[in-house]
């Protein structure tokens, strides 16, 4: 199954300048988990709302005067709309991402694809496939655990 298929079209954008205030009311209003951050038609960065807790809210940064820019993941990774569902998942399992932005031939952005658009388009066997990536994806390292319990 193409990625492109299955995606989502609908994409939020913003430009670096942003408020992170802007970012999160962009965010409730469209009911997703990230929005794209571009410049000059280029992508740029990701802000996702592990982010805002992260990188705003824990640094205690005033989200009325604080930019996108300021908090953004600036690593971009991303797929293709001819990109088969088993190669997105897994390479969202290796970069433990549960989202990546989709770009065309061109590398124009046309959508973005999430581990639960992949399950809710699924057959039995790619159910599988989502199941065991989002499970990698949220597995917390056994080094992780000890360093909690010491």
């Amino acid at each position: 199954m193409k990625i492109g298929e299955i995606m989502s079209k609908e994409v939020e954008v913003v430009s670096p300048a942003t408020l992170i205030h802007e970012v999160a009311k962009r965010m409730q209003h469209s009911d997703c988990g990230s929005v794209l951050v571009a410049e000059n038609d280029r992508l740029i960065g990701v802000i996702t709302d592990r982010d805002l807790a992260l990188r705003c809210v824990a640094r205690c940064h005033d989200p009325a005067t604080t930019k996108a820019e300021d908090v953004m993941s600036k690593q971009i990774l991303y797929c293709r709309d001819t990109d088969e569902l088993e190669d997105v998942a897994k390479n969202m399992t290796e970069n433990k991402v549960r989202r990546m932005p989709v770009l065309d031939k061109d590398k124009r952005l046309v959508g973005i694809i999430s581990l639960g658009d992949m399950a809710a388009h699924s057959t039995d066997e790619h159910y599988l496939i989502c199941g065991k990536a989002l499970g990698k994806i949220c597995a917390i390292p056994s080094e992780a655990i000890g360093a909690h319990h010491a």
